[in-house]
């Protein structure tokens, strides 16, 4: 197989007008920060070698009573979640532990996240009665912890959703008393009438992820910004809201000193949990993977972390929002 230099692969790329098979991308962890464009280019057919995930990125099957228990009522009342349709690698401990997470307000979001698997595009109306499906799954599921996520309703002008979001918790609460929930939310376009409304309604934890470096939102999460979110995270301390919490992905091409940066922003902004985990690709369509971090680096952030006084700080290669959700409530 022919081999070309970064340079001229480039130029070859720019240059070529059939199918190619025979240009060998050099797989280094170096060309793969540097020419991440190149994967961007629009061809007929390509080959592009992926790096193969570590042994520490393997994920064994969900086992236990529990988990088959509920698996099975998932499956047989046709009940969506998160952990299924996202196929977590937490699952299985996370539905041992009685929790799960939900989304709502349909399916399409009005945003184009370049590391979400979920769909983008002018959204469906708002289906009332999809509060009351998720309460009954909820308890059917005979959920104790349940984590709620929404797309972005940009198009929902007066309130961006969050009457709905208003709506599902108190269904939630009333069909499942004694139930413990955690609102993921968007960042409402940092309007404060709209974030109130999910403060006012009293969820044990609410969580707004910033994602990703302040140099790298643009790209991974487009039209969202990073001090917006701070902002929004900063906004439900000050006015009242008991847990605070955010997510960080890493494997997207930031450094080091960026991840530390954010993290310090987020102490800043006074939240309480932090989860940091690996971003894993959800399709070729989506942003590359840039390197997988090692468990050394994971265990370096959540000394940081710890040492910086959040009350709760996951970080490891297979976190997620919702890993270990229940217990940051306390």
């Amino acid at each position: 197989m022919k081999k070309y230099s970064t340079a001229k692969l480039a130029q070859k790329i720019e240059t070529l007008e059939t199918p190619f098979y025979s240009i060998d991308i050099p797989d280094t962890e170096s060309v793969m920060k540097e020419n991440s464009e190149w994967f961007k280019v629009d061809l007929p057919r390509k080959v592009i070698r992926h790096k193969k995930k570590p042994d520490w990125l393997r994920v064994k099957l969900p086992i236990g009573p529990k988990y088959a228990k509920l698996r099975k009522l998932v499956d047989d009342n046709n009940l969506h979640t998160i952990c299924t349709s996202g196929s977590c690698p937490n699952m299985g401990e996370c539905w041992g532990e009685g929790t799960a997470t939900f989304m709502i307000l349909g399916n399409i979001c009005t945003r184009s996240c370049k590391f979400c698997g979920v769909k983008t595009g002018r959204p469906l109306p708002v289906d009332w009665e999809e509060a009351e499906k998720v309460a009954k799954s909820i308890q059917i599921m005979q959920i104790k912890h349940a984590v709620l996520t929404s797309v972005d309703r940009d198009d929902l002008k007066e309130d961006m959703g969050s009457k709905f979001w208003v709506a599902t918790i108190k269904k939630i609460r009333e069909l499942n008393p004694g139930i413990t929930l955690e609102a993921l939310i968007p960042d409402f376009q940092g309007i404060h009438e709209h974030i109130d409304r999910i403060v006012n309604i009293k969820p044990e934890v609410i969580s707004h992820n910033i994602e990703t470096t302040r140099r790298l939102t643009r790209e991974v999460r487009v039209q969202a910004k990073y001090d917006r979110s701070l902002d929004v995270l900063k906004y439900m301390k000050d006015t009242g809201q008991r847990r605070t919490k955010s997510g960080i992905m890493l494997g997207l091409g930031e450094t080091k000193d960026e991840v530390i940066e954010t993290i310090h922003d987020l102490h800043d902004a006074k939240v309480d949990i932090v989860t940091i985990g690996q971003y894993l690709q959800p399709s070729k369509k989506h942003l590359q993977v840039q390197r997988f971090v090692t468990p050394d680096e994971f265990l370096e952030y959540k000394e940081l972390g710890e040492n910086l006084g959040f009350k709760h700080f996951e970080s490891s290669a297979l976190v997620r929002s919702s890993y270990k959700a229940r217990k940051h409530i306390n």
